[in-house]
């Protein structure tokens, strides 16, 4: 049995013009990002010595299009890249993808590649907490093609086409293995000892959809009583085009086990948690690479920058996780808390480069934020 490489294509409305795309995923590798490339069919009688185009904008939308009023505007959008694709001036080497196409193609047939600038922010959505809000808000990339005299003319919807695309990161081939730990102590006023608490991870990177265990070992040197523990795992965003930083606890768990610990006295304890776009529904400003309608919907994955450059210099929303864990003391003596920063991502995928054996599958490109189909509703 042969297997089959998905193609999707999208034809703009006036039937001139098609664009096909061997994927809606462009892998940041934060040292380089792969372009955002495919095939363009048009018809050269329509073009008329007019020349076609294709060029990749990034929207940052960071307020809700129904709070737009008296003149305010909640988003911004930028054209990053154009190149043109007919006449081509582009002599990079097509892809086998792109080779294939062509020749199934025809003549009419031309390849592209968009090549996004380093500093291009990855593609993060907020979930505004109302699943009827009209334009998704976080940074949104769209590939748009479009037939005119220079690439700086505002495209007709009737001769364009627009396709939502991605700018992913996935985790690094080489993890690092150290287990993550921190130490957090606490003294009483008018009272002597301390209270101390080891907070462990199992390991520093985790996949979504896998569990997250902490290791507590608590050793109470003070005369308060531990009365008992929370675990949380927290999201911190923060949304650099509006200098704004808001976290949200996406998975938590009280325990009284164990409790109380008393005056001299020891615990160990593990909590076991899975951080879940699913059960977040119903909280606003939570960060998603998708959104939360598709079933496939994730959280946002941590945001991770080369080495030797701080992600703090990122651009766009950058996403960050920790584990905090409180150990209450009651109204007088208070809290002890600990965080301790890990990272959420995606495994890098197999590798599924197209050799030239395998048929060509088209399928319709559906408006989408993701990279599962689903139907504009």
């Amino acid at each position: 049995m042969v297997n089959a490489v998905k193609v999707f294509k999208k034809t703009a409305p006036n039937g001139k013009i098609t664009v096909y795309l061997g994927r809606r995923d462009f892998v940041d590798s934060t040292t380089s990002t792969e372009p955002v490339d495919g095939v363009i069919v048009c018809d050269n009688d329509y073009l008329r010595g007019r020349k076609v185009f294709a060029s990749v904008t990034v929207t940052y939308r960071y307020g809700r299009e129904e709070d737009e009023v008296m003149g305010l505007n909640f988003s911004k959008e930028m054209q990053l890249a154009t190149q043109q694709v007919y006449p081509s001036a582009d002599s990079r080497e097509p892809t086998a993808v792109q080779e294939r196409l062509v020749k199934k193609l025809g003549a009419n047939a031309y390849p592209f590649a968009v090549t996004l600038p380093d500093t291009a922010p990855c593609s993060v959505q907020l979930h505004s907490g109302d699943e009827e809000s009209s334009k998704p808000l976080g940074v949104i990339y769209e590939l748009r093609v479009f037939v005119g005299d220079n690439s700086n003319e505002k495209p007709h919807k009737r001769n364009s086409v627009a396709l939502a695309v991605r700018k992913v990161q996935f985790s690094p081939v080489a993890v690092n293995k150290r287990q993550p730990s921190t130490l957090v102590s606490k003294g009483f006023a008018l009272s002597s000892g301390k209270l101390n608490m080891e907070v462990t991870l199992d390991k520093e990177l985790y996949y979504h959809g896998e569990q997250v265990n902490a290791t507590i070992n608590i050793n109470n040197g003070s005369k308060k009583t531990v009365k008992n523990i929370k675990c949380s795992i927290i999201q911190h965003v923060e949304v650099t085009m509006t200098n704004n930083q808001f976290s949200r606890e996406v998975a938590s768990l009280e325990s009284k086990e164990g409790c109380p610990v008393t005056p001299g006295c020891n615990l160990q304890k593990t909590f076991n948690m899975t951080p879940l776009a699913s059960s977040n529904k119903s909280k606003a400003g939570i960060a998603l690479d998708g959104k939360l309608k598709d079933t496939d919907a994730n959280l946002a994955s941590s945001t991770v920058v080369a080495a030797g450059k701080n992600v703090n210099d990122a651009c766009g929303i950058i996403v960050s996780y920790s584990m905090r864990v409180k150990l209450s003391c009651g109204a007088i003596g208070g809290e002890l808390s600990a965080d301790l920063p890990f990272k959420l991502m995606h495994p890098a995928p197999a590798d599924t480069t197209y050799t030239g054996g395998e048929e060509l599958e088209f399928e319709d490109f559906a408006r989408l934020r993701r990279g599962v189909s689903v139907d504009q509703p």
